[in-house]
């Protein structure tokens, strides 16, 4: 027996409730269809101290989900004649950039989208763990665009060819569309999809000045013993409970266009519809982010976007996730003939943690929130 649109909106506030209950702070969702936001949802606080409630006006860090935007413009680029995936770093970039960096010469467009080229990420070095999210870091530092770079000034130890997930990828990627448009690659993302798309509380964070950063909630990460071990806890962060830390006082500029974003639900879900429709660039760019291959966890590869078929039998889904020091988060549209995007976004990270209580993946990928959100849809036909 079918649910009604009163149940099946309950059974999704229910499903941001259960994440509260296991230890997320705050959580905020949208999902959309082609005719507008069928359903919005909020849990929690925004900030823990003053039991500030979360809600559908915050924003939140979106992580890699950066990178989704990042490949928009590559692609643009690549329809304008500016640009070629055949390209290589070497035919774009000065030579300071890449002459120290393990496979980074060589690596083409395509191998960056594809986190084929083989490139190490500096998120994965444990020196830059240290001073990037944990007891070395410096709250106020604003990193320089090329900063990250330095961590992994060495021979790569990865193969090209062989999927490995690397932030690498996209800072090169950014500096790549600095080189072709000769504008801040912040200012191309914005013209050519935040302000084309009327994606309004979008900015990244460190490298543009923003009304909607009014709106952001406290960041916390979970301060699990692997996180300890491996980051270790910034001083200037406190922990307002056992085993979460407050990191408020930090912000995203390290990660620039690797995972520097700021976003909603609402923003996110205006983007992967119009991915998903080709309404930002053509059919066949689309068709370039969509060639998936084999990957790891359940998840396909594709250039920038993951397909991932839920292990509950609920839809196949490409998007992206996102994960950095403060927050998570998830943008999916299913991709076969449901007429569904969705987005989660919560205000504690997971980065460097191990085993964690909750984020916006396990909203996402653990429970039924994609059931409901196939069945409130799939009313609106």
């Amino acid at each position: 027996m079918s649910q009604s649109r009163s149940e099946i909106e309950a059974a999704l506030s229910g499903a941001l409730q259960d994440a509260i209950k296991d230890g997320v702070p705050g959580v905020s969702a949208v999902i959309r269809t082609s005719k507008g936001v069928v359903w919005q949802g909020a849990a929690g606080l925004a900030n823990i101290e003053t039991e500030l409630p979360a809600s559908s006006a915050n924003v939140f860090g979106i992580g890699s989900i950066t990178k989704v935007f990042v490949a928009v413009v590559i692609l643009q680029l690549v329809e304008e004649g500016k640009l070629k995936l055949s390209d290589t770093l070497e035919d774009h970039l000065d030579e300071y950039l890449i002459q120290d960096v393990g496979n980074a010469k060589a690596a083409s467009i395509a191998a960056l989208l594809s986190h084929s080229a083989g490139v190490e990420s500096w998120e994965d070095d444990p020196v830059w763990i240290v001073e990037g999210r944990g007891s070395g870091l410096d709250p106020q530092k604003h990193w320089g665009k090329a900063d990250p770079l330095k961590y992994i000034q060495r021979p790569s130890p990865l193969e090209p060819g062989k999927i490995s997930y690397s932030n690498t990828n996209f800072t090169y990627l950014g500096f790549v569309i600095e080189k072709v448009t000769g504008a801040p690659a912040e200012a191309e993302i914005r013209r050519r999809i935040l302000e084309r798309l009327d994606l309004s509380d979008t900015f990244l964070e460190g490298f543009e000045t923003h009304p909607a950063s009014a709106k952001l909630p406290h960041r916390y990460h979970f301060a699990t013993e692997t996180f300890k071990s491996a980051a270790g806890i910034c001083p200037a962060f406190s922990q307002p409970r056992e085993g979460l830390i407050d990191a408020t006082p930090s912000n995203l500029s390290v990660e620039w266009t690797a995972g520097g974003m700021v976003s909603t639900p609402n923003d996110l879900t205006k983007l992967g519809l119009a991915i998903r429709d080709a309404k930002i660039f053509s059919k066949s760019s689309l068709a370039i982010m969509q060639d998936f291959k084999e990957w790891t966890r359940g998840f396909e590869m594709g250039h920038s976007l993951f397909r991932y078929k839920s292990i509950q039998g609920y839809g196949t889904w490409c998007g992206h996730l996102g994960s950095v020091l403060g927050f998570t988060g998830v943008m999916f549209w299913e991709e076969s003939s449901a007429d569904c995007v969705v987005s989660v976004l919560a205000n504690v990270g997971t980065m460097h943690c191990g085993p964690v209580p909750g984020s916006a993946y396990d909203v996402v990928l653990k429970g039924d929130f994609l059931k409901y959100a196939l069945e409130l849809t799939a009313l609106e036909d």
